[in-house]
């Protein structure tokens, strides 16, 4: 893949840039928020490790407008440890995942090769999903409600709407989708689902507070609430 190495930090940089580089991936290097954007429109990128804390531009900042250029580009965020207002942050600004610093280097590489895997998936032909006025386009990563504007999805909330609705007809375990969609160890102890899913609820649901499309099932996960 030609991944993106967003990090103001020279020494992490070069260091992140020569891990991936030795893994078999093409990486190139910014070092603020401005330059990221000017890469970011680059069409044969595939995929973006996007540091939180940037000159210029922050990074919540610069991953909605990546979010609103490339909707289908997955971002990997870099956030401090123990910081959950940053991971939440993250994630609704349009990371598809994020990682911890310090972190270790193989479960990096596992996390850039599973969005990898996810975004080369979404050749498959568009699939359309209609329920309680939202239609969401699987292919394209958007949905609308009720005739209004265009919402982007990231390639995260779109594997997990595609999962549940593909599994309707039963609940999906947080583990399952840790699994499936984020190609974790199932037993792994992490709000990660949780807080993903209470950000798309905020998106294609008419009433966050109320869901009908990804409801919850006490004790067990989430199921495809929509008939």
């Amino acid at each position: 893949m030609k991944i993106l190495v967003v990090e103001d930090d020279a020494g992490l940089r070069d260091g992140l840039v020569d891990l991936l580089n030795s893994a078999g991936h093409r990486a190139i290097a910014a070092a603020d928020g401005e330059s990221a954007l000017v890469h970011g429109a680059d069409a044969s990128l595939d995929l973006v490790l996007l540091d939180l804390m940037l000159p210029k531009l922050d990074g919540i900042e610069v991953c909605r407008r990546l979010r609103e250029l490339r909707p289908e580009l997955p971002v990997l965020m870099l956030t401090a440890r123990g910081a959950e207002d940053d991971k939440v942050l993250g994630l609704r600004s349009g990371a598809d995942d994020y990682v911890t610093k310090p972190f270790g280097t193989r479960e990096l590489l596992a996390r850039i090769e599973a969005l990898g895997r996810r975004r080369g998936d979404g050749a498959e032909p568009p699939q359309i999903i209609v329920g309680d006025g939202c239609t969401i386009d699987l292919g394209r990563c958007v949905a609308r409600r009720d005739g209004a504007a265009e919402i982007l999805l990231t390639a995260r909330e779109t594997a997990i709407l595609r999962w549940l609705y593909q599994h309707r007809e039963r609940a999906v375990t947080r583990g399952e989708l840790l699994e499936r969609v984020w190609n974790s160890p199932g037993d792994l102890q992490t709000r990660t689902v949780d807080m993903t899913v209470a950000n798309l609820r905020q998106k294609i649901e008419r009433d966050p507070t109320e869901p009908r499309l990804v409801i919850t099932v006490k004790r067990v996960g989430y199921a495809w609430g929509a008939r």
